[in-house]
C-alpha cells in the first residue's frame, strides 16, 4: 500500500488568481459542464474552503479530532484553501483563490445600502449586467451557480426560525449583506441570490426554476421564477467578471476506479459506496477507505462535492443523476416511489441556532430534492440542491418531511470519496 500526501490548493489558487481574472469573457450555463477535450486549463477551477474551523459531533461543538477519533475527517480536519479577498476600493472585490472579481453589494438602486428595494426578477437581474459599470468595467455578467457558490462560507449560522444568532454564510468584511425585510412581509431567510443556472426540469407545480444561493440559511435551492400568486420572484444579485472557465470540469478516467478533475486538482472515486450511512459512519468509512493504491481518501466538503454536480442533467430529463456519466451512481427508490438517485453527505456541518447547533450536516442532492407539499411528494428544489439532514436519528420520525417545503429527511445518505490529486 502506498500513501500519497495531499497538496495544498491555496497556493495554487493564489498563483493563478491574476491569470484567471485576465481570462474574462462572456460565460453561459455551459460553464457548469465537462470539457470532453480536456482543453480546460489545469487548476482553473480552484475550490475555496468553507471557512469551517470548528469541530462538531452529532449535537454541538467538540474539541479538535485526530486520526482514530470518532468524527475525525470532518471539514475542520481538511479545511482546504482559506477564503481570501481584496477590497479594491471601487465597489469591487477580488477573490484571491478563484481569481474572480465581484461586485461588493447588491445595491441596485444606488442608495448605499442593501434592502428589499434592490431585489430583481430573474430576467431583470440577468439583463442588468449589460449596463453595469461598477469599478469602470463593462464586462460584468450574472454568475453561474458554481461561481456564486464559491462565495459561501460555512462559518455562518442558519437563520431559519431564530433571531438569536444571526451570522450570514458570506464574508461580510468584504460583501454587503441584508436579511429578508420582515416589514415587507418577507421572512428573515429571504436572502436568495440569483444565478444564471436554470433547472433543466421543473419544481413544485411544473414551475420553471432557477438555482440560487441563500446566504441567510446556507443552501442552494431551485426557486420557481414566479410565486404562487403569479408575480415574479425577486432576488438579490451579485455580478462577476473574469475567469470564464471557472466551474468547468475536466475529467480524466484513470482506469483504476478513480476520476481526476484536472480543473480542480481533485481525484474522485468513480463509484459511490452503494449504501446509506449516517454522518458519523460516513466519516469513518471515508477515512478508512483504500482504493487504487491510495489510503488518504476523505469525505468531501460541501464546496468540493458541489463542484462535480452537472446541472445539465436530472433524473427526469436525462434519466440519470446530476453528474457526468463518467461516474456511477447507485439508483434508489425515493419517497414518491420513483427511480431516483441519492443524497450524498459532505464533511461540512450545517450550523443552526438551536440547542443542538451541530446536529445537521450538508448534503448535495444528485437526484430530485424532494419535499412533501400539500400531502404529496414532489421535487421542490431540484437535482443539484444543497440542503442539510440530521446527522443521526430515524427517518421514520419525519414521515412528511421537515420545514416549509417538507424536505425529505433521509439521514442515511451515500458517500463519494475524494482526495487531492498529485
Amino acid at each position: 500500500m502506498r500513501t500519497h500526501s495531499t497538496k495544498t490548493r491555496a497556493a495554487i489558487g493564489a498563483i493563478l488568481a491574476a491569470a484567471l481574472l485576465a481570462l474574462g469573457c462572456e460565460a453561459a450555463d455551459a460553464s457548469d459542464q465537462t470539457d470532453d477535450d480536456n482543453a480546460v486549463v489545469e487548476n482553473s477551477y480552484s475550490i475555496v474552503g468553507t471557512n469551517q474551523t470548528t469541530y462538531y459531533d452529532d449535537a454541538g461543538e467538540i474539541g479538535a479530532t485526530s486520526p482514530g477519533d470518532d468524527y475525525y475527517g470532518q471539514n475542520a480536519n481538511h479545511p482546504g484553501a482559506a477564503p481570501s479577498y481584496t477590497d479594491n476600493g471601487d465597489g469591487t472585490v477580488t477573490d484571491n483563490v478563484t481569481g474572480l472579481m465581484w461586485t461588493k453589494a447588491a445595491d441596485t438602486d444606488g442608495d448605499g445600502s442593501v434592502g428589499y428595494a434592490d431585489k430583481l426578477s430573474f430576467q431583470d437581474a440577468i439583463d442588468r449586467a449589460a449596463t453595469l459599470r461598477v469599478g469602470g468595467y463593462d464586462d460584468w455578467r450574472a454568475p453561474t451557480i458554481k461561481e456564486l457558490y464559491s462565495l459561501i462560507v460555512f462559518s455562518g449560522v442558519d437563520a431559519s426560525g431564530q433571531t438569536t444568532t444571526l451570522v450570514p454564510f458570506i464574508d461580510t468584511d468584504y460583501f454587503d449583506f441584508a436579511y429578508g425585510d420582515e416589514s415587507e412581509g418577507e421572512r428573515l431567510i429571504d436572502a436568495q441570490y440569483v444565478s444564471t443556472t436554470s433547472y433543466v426540469d421543473y419544481t413544485m407545480n411544473d414551475d420553471p426554476t432557477v438555482f440560487g444561493v441563500n446566504f441567510a440559511d446556507g443552501r442552494i435551492k431551485g426557486y420557481p421564477k414566479t410565486t404562487p400568486d403569479g408575480s415574479e420572484k425577486l432576488f438579490y444579485a451579485f455580478y462577476v467578471r473574469g475567469g470564464s472557465s471557472y466551474g468547468v470540469n475536466s475529467f480524466s478516467d484513470n482506469g483504476d476506479g478513480t476520476i481526476t478533475d484536472n480543473a480542480t486538482g481533485l481525484m474522485w472515486a468513480q463509484d459511490d459506496n452503494g449504501a446509506g450511512l449516517d454522518w458519523k459512519n460516513a466519516l469513518a468509512y471515508a477515512e478508512s477507505a483504500e482504493l487504487a493504491g491510495y489510503d488518504d481518501w476523505r469525505l468531501p466538503d460541501a464546496k468540493e462535492l458541489q463542484s462535480i454536480v452537472d446541472y445539465s442533467r436530472s433524473p427526469a430529463t436525462s434519466a440519470s443523476a446530476a453528474i457526468d456519466p463518467i461516474f456511477d451512481c447507485t439508483q434508489i427508490t425515493n419517497e414518491a416511489g420513483e427511480t431516483d438517485y441519492p443524497y450524498y453527505w459532505t464533511s461540512t456541518t450545517h450550523v443552526n441556532g438551536s440547542l443542538e447547533p451541530g446536529g445537521y450536516a450538508c448534503y448535495l442532492s444528485f437526484g430530485r430534492a424532494l419535499g412533501n407539499m400539500r400531502g404529496s411528494w414532489m421535487d421542490v428544489h431540484g437535482a443539484g440542491a444543497q440542503r442539510s439532514d440530521p446527522k443521526a436519528g430515524d427517518p421514520a420520525d419525519y414521515p412528511t418531511g421537515f420545514g416549509p417545503q417538507g424536505d425529505a429527511i433521509r439521514i442515511f445518505n451515500h458517500v463519494r470519496l475524494v482526495r487531492d490529486a498529485e
